[in-house]
């Protein structure tokens, strides 16, 4: 049956109703294509990545964090710039990172240093090393490998143990910080050799490896990549890595544990963010991490490095945390390190 047309008030109601049914309809619309939008604009990451460096450039941890920027920049498809900020062991670096914006585009450099010497060897820290940070993944792990100057007669780890107990107090080791494996290393040797040597701080591994060549300290526990560049040449002599057992990367040089049994110091490092960094931030990141870390060509770049890269989840992540800082712990205090 035919309708009747609408009367002239009728047209006007009638007009009103397909306004009404455009708005609506264009609300519906938009509605369901809002997914999609939100979508677009939540993809992780969109725009440059913050990652900061607790230790100045020109170190070990700044080379090899720059290949595994590169390489986290190559598989997200968008720029991790590093940022080099040292002072006081890392934690200066690492206090800018968690006050940053829970929003996964300042991240940084974590790791033993930081996480898990820092809270018992500082009596305050601006920053709690477990609560105040998201732990999204290892990244690598290496030993430190003791160097000493040309004019330090010891050709060997048992022979400097002798040189030291024979002059206490006269000889120094610079480290790339307070709180820093390098220092570790150093307490731990003098602990467990009972010798008598002054510590330096330096603010990074390379300013420390600079006074060394230019005989300004005597020895450094230094990171094994830093140390190379130096020993390879001949400018320094190495006379032993602390980790457990000999680096197949440099398997002539003994392992102090040869001489000091359960010497055993390896530096290792997170990707680590804010406090309360989104879920979905995390496993993005974790993902890439895994894809960075087990990718071949970065594990070649880590290796020629004498580091080995490790990826673990978020929660193996925070679980080694944890466990490194109960090991560590009574070792710091033995030596009787601290930073008031």
């Amino acid at each position: 049956m035919a309708r009747s047309l609408p009367s002239k008030g009728g047209n006007k109601n009638g007009k009103r109703l397909i306004g009404r049914r455009t708005v609506v309809g264009g609300i519906a619309a938009a509605t369901l294509a809002a997914p999609g939008i939100v979508k677009a604009q939540g993809t992780y990451p969109n725009k440059t990545i913050r990652y900061i460096n607790p230790f100045p450039a020109g170190g070990a941890t700044d080379t090899l964090s720059r290949m595994f920027c590169a390489k986290m920049s190559e598989l997200s498809g968008q720029q991790w710039i590093v940022e080099n900020k040292g002072g006081s062991g890392g934690n200066v670096g690492m206090d800018a990172l968690a006050q940053s914006p829970p929003d996964g585009y300042t991240l940084g450099l974590g790791g033993i240093a930081s996480h898990a010497i820092s809270p018992t060897l500082y009596a305050k820290l601006p920053f709690n090393a477990r609560t105040d940070f998201t732990f999204i993944s290892t990244m690598w792990q290496l030993p430190n490998m003791l160097v000493v100057n040309l004019d330090v007669p010891a050709k060997t780890v048992p022979e400097l143990i002798e040189l030291l107990r024979k002059n206490p107090g006269k000889y120094s080791y610079g480290s790339a910080g307070s709180g820093t494996t390098l220092h570790l290393s150093g307490e731990l040797f003098k602990l467990m050799a009972k010798v008598d040597i002054i510590h330096v701080p330096y603010r990074g591994g390379g300013p420390a490896m600079q006074d060394l060549l230019a005989g300004q300290i005597h020895m450094i526990f230094d990171n094994i990549p830093g140390a190379l560049a130096q020993s390879r040449p001949g400018k320094v002599r190495a006379l032993g890595v602390t980790s457990a057992k000999r680096s197949p990367v440099v398997p002539d040089v003994p392992a102090i544990a040869e001489t000091l049994p359960g010497f055993d110091i390896n530096s290792w490092t997170t990707l680590t963010g804010p406090a309360k960094l989104p879920p979905e931030i995390v496993t993005r990141l974790s993902d890439l991490s895994k894809k960075a870390l087990e990718s071949e060509d970065l594990k070649a770049k880590f290796f020629d490095q004498a580091a080995i890269a490790i990826w673990r989840s978020p929660a193996d992540t925070l679980a080694y945390r944890d466990s490194e800082e109960a090991r560590l712990a009574p070792i710091i205090k033995a030596s009787g390190a601290r930073v008031e």
